[in-house]
């Protein structure tokens, strides 16, 4: 996997969050010419500059919504993985127009960019929450992979490779929960459930990161690749955050938010016939254009078939692992965090 960045120059959007960082750290391990982390927070910006103190990396204070930055940041790239975006479900919930501007136009300019320029592969990072959306965020999110999906086939004799991968939240990551219901522990406050059924996939930076690679190394143009991860109980979570801490709260069921789901979709029904078992992972091939079937048998990259008999749907609520199962993995998960988990 190392080569496959050797001597490359690689361009991140919002590359000075916490997946940018994620993978920033990973891409120093290769042979990487430079990392231009692409972002509008001077702020983090610095703090990724301490973080790192590495010549490799180029700061570039920029938004997504600005397609002439876009288009002098992307000059000379190899490879771009556009993880920027607005994030907050309730927030965006109130500010949809602004979530369009970012998530969706954003996207628009990444691609237009990355044509004019001759990038050779972009990786677009989308969500479950994209996957039979119900909130504006996945709304977004579900527009821009066929946005992503679709220039593969409009772009002419243009050779850039548009490919997406789609997951749940990062454990560790900024904004998710544990860091949310970690300082709720140590204050001793309620612990806000939204619904004692809840259940979210499992994934880890590294995972998240592999994840990306295998998807700059194998993405042939449209297709989407979803990692196979266990999934947790968020009551179970809450349990073994508290017995690490060894601080007993209050659990206090609040209600579902604005845009929320009970259980995330990774794969929903529609997308399973088109869906294929490869590597490891997932990958669903385009509605358009199918690159990935009709191949020599001695393709490196040929896949045993999914049906639908196998699986109606690829939902958090099938996969949910046992509580000491889910304690396993959190240790394995949080042990190298280090400066990384905010």
């Amino acid at each position: 996997m190392e080569n496959l960045f050797e001597d490359k120059v690689v361009l991140i959007t919002g590359g000075t969050g916490f997946l940018g960082r994620s993978i920033t750290k990973k891409l120093l391990n290769t042979g990487v010419r430079s990392i231009r982390l692409f972002s509008r927070d001077e702020v983090k910006h610095h703090k990724t500059q301490e973080i790192f103190n590495n010549r490799k990396i180029r700061n570039l204070v920029g938004d997504v919504r600005d397609y002439v930055r876009l288009l002098k940041a992307t000059k000379g790239v190899d490879i771009v993985i556009h993880a920027a975006a607005l994030k907050r479900i309730d927030m965006i919930e109130y500010n949809v127009e602004e979530a369009i501007q970012t998530n969706i136009i954003g996207s628009l300019n990444v691609v237009r960019a990355c044509l004019e320029n001759s990038v050779k592969k972009v990786v677009f990072i989308s969500t479950d929450k994209a996957c039979s959306p119900v909130n504006t965020y996945g709304a977004c999110k579900f527009v821009s992979e066929r946005i992503f999906s679709e220039s593969n086939y409009n772009k002419g004799n243009a050779e850039t490779v548009f490919t997406v991968v789609r997951y749940g939240n990062v454990l560790e990551s900024t904004g998710s929960v544990i860091p949310f219901f970690t300082n709720k522990i140590k204050k001793g406050d309620k612990i806000p459930l939204t619904h004692p059924d809840m259940t979210r996939f499992i994934i880890s930076s590294d995972q998240a990161v592999d994840l990306i690679f295998n998807a700059v190394k194998y993405g042939r143009g449209g297709e989407i690749f979803v990692p196979k991860l266990p999934s947790m109980k968020i009551s179970d979570l809450i349990e073994v955050l508290m017995e690490r801490l060894e601080k007993k709260c209050e659990v206090e069921v609040s209600g579902i938010r604005p845009g929320e789901k009970i259980h995330e979709l990774m794969i929903n029904e529609a997308e399973v016939p088109r869906t294929y078992s490869f590597n490891g992972l997932f990958v669903i091939n385009p509605a358009i254009i199918n690159p990935w079937i009709d191949k020599d048998e001695n393709d490196a990259l040929k896949m045993d078939r999914l049906t639908p008999l196998e699986m109606q749907e690829y939902s958090s609520k099938d996969s949910v692992v046992s509580k000491e199962e889910l304690k396993e993995i959190m240790k394995e998960t949080l042990k190298d965090s280090g400066p990384y988990l905010e």
